[in-house]
């Protein structure tokens, strides 16, 4: 029979790395995070190694520091399934992405066509 406590435990564990990585891709300290987090840097850094299961506003702006849905956050704490994700029109994201030229979208676009083949008309 499988603990629960030992399940939560590789969920909390499994996010906090999801987290780390996802901070790291975009190359944010922890530090950095905090600030933008208005959550601690202690707490974060506690997140990442799984010993606390972080609550909705703080998986919120975690989320909205790291780029990701908060979906994604709620699916990776096992607090949504993730079969109930919805699907995300990357193409539109790319194209609303203020950070980017035009030129930059545009390259963007064509290499993440190049995996998954031309927009649905």
């Amino acid at each position: 029979m499988v603990d629960p406590g030992d399940a939560l435990r590789t969920q909390r564990e499994a996010l906090g790395t999801f987290i780390r990585a996802q901070r790291q891709l975009a190359s944010l300290s922890l530090r950095e995070m905090a600030e933008v987090t208005k959550v601690s840097n202690a707490y974060l850094s506690q997140l990442e190694r799984g010993l606390h299961q972080p609550s909705v506003p703080v998986l919120r702006s975690i989320a909205n520091a790291l780029g990701v849905t908060t979906e994604t956050l709620l699916a990776q704490s096992g607090l949504l399934d993730p079969k109930n994700l919805s699907v995300v029109d990357t193409e539109a994201v790319i194209r609303q992405d203020t950070r980017l030229t035009a030129e930059q979208k545009e390259a963007l676009l064509r290499v993440y066509r190049s995996f998954v083949g031309p927009a649905p008309t």
